[in-house]
């Protein structure tokens, strides 16, 4: 027999939605297993040491410990936990057919997914050694913790998400260098973002460069980085206690084979921003696997909740106990 709700990973997002679906008594079923660099068992936040800003928790929470009660409470609810990651889906009928890592496969009237996405980095040695130690891919996760407040910081990338993370580092740091491998009229940011970012004193820009190492020691973190001229060759060093990479994200969407729409950065697309329904009935996303924009935990959380309540309408309102060729929503 199907399972009534299968979700795909254990963020914010899946934890959330394991916790609704399971005071609805859809007995949920969830794959917590990883989906590629970066990406572990209990999301991202289980590399986060410190979350400060989850409500609930005024004097902050390790990343790890708040996903472990949302585990916790999940599993309290009736959540099956399955410590595998979803390799292979097929969702052209239902009910939908997923396959692990254990090579098992599961039949499941809806899916969830929440498989989330990975931070770009550099891929430099030095800046995976100094990852919560100065290094970050979220200035709005991190940028306020004491680390940072008046002290030097660098941003890299030349976007709209790096433009948005400089202005707001530029609150809480003495000074924001934001690093880019091409100058101003190359920027990706959008002219008004570009114009603010250069309209700020606080943000300083070192134009056709690139991180080529990032300095520090056990005792101290991350104290400053080695930036490179791409044209020249020549190097100088730049004294900062935080360098946050801000290249862009990849959702973790490879093993859904095109099935679902996504937009050109590999993104899920909702078919209504209010709720969680992709372009295939029965298949709902949630969390930063769907999320562009925000890319928080309080956010895929609120996300997580609204799938559990989409995906238990669904079962409610649907013949899913008979195999059927599925149609398109948007067709």
């Amino acid at each position: 027999m199907a399972e009534k709700i299968v979700i795909i990973g254990s963020g914010p997002a899946g934890w959330t939605c394991a916790i609704y679906a399971g005071r609805a008594n859809l007995k949920p079923v969830l794959y917590e297993g990883s989906f590629g660099h970066d990406s572990i068992p209990m999301g991202q936040l289980a590399l986060t040491h410190e979350v400060e800003n989850f409500p609930g928790f005024p004097g902050g929470i390790q990343g790890p410990d708040l996903m472990l009660a949302m585990r916790e409470q999940a599993e309290r609810v009736g959540t099956r936990v399955v410590t595998e990651v979803i390799l292979e889906a097929d969702l052209s009928q239902r009910p939908f057919r997923l396959k692990d890592s254990a090579g098992n496969t599961i039949e499941t009237e809806t899916v969830v997914i929440a498989s989330g996405a990975v931070a770009n980095y550099l891929g430099l040695p030095s800046e995976e050694k100094f990852k919560n130690h100065g290094v970050s891919a979220c200035a709005v996760c991190d940028g306020a913790l004491p680390r940072f407040r008046g002290k030097p910081v660098v941003v890299v990338g030349g976007g709209d998400s790096a433009c948005e993370e400089a202005t707001h580092l530029a609150k809480f740091a003495s000074i924001v260098y934001l690093v880019y491998r091409k100058d101003r009229g190359g920027m990706r940011a959008s002219p008004i973002m570009a114009d603010r970012v250069l309209a700020n004193p606080k943000i300083k820009p070192i134009w056709h460069s690139v991180v080529d190492e990032v300095l520090g020691d056990d005792e101290h973190g991350m104290t400053g980085v080695r930036v490179k001229h791409v044209k020249t060759g020549e190097t100088q060093t730049v004294e900062a206690k935080g360098m946050f990479v801000a290249i862009g994200h990849t959702p973790n969407t490879k093993f859904l084979n095109g099935q679902v729409q996504t937009n050109k950065e590999g993104f899920i697309v909702l078919k209504d921003s209010a709720r969680t329904l992709t372009s295939v009935e029965g298949v709902f996303a949630a969390g930063d696997v769907a999320d562009p924009l925000y890319k928080q935990a309080i956010t895929a959380a609120a996300m997580g909740c609204k799938a559990a309540l989409d995906a238990e309408r669904f079962i409610e309102t649907q013949e899913t106990h008979v195999p059927q060729p599925m149609k398109q929503q948007w067709e």
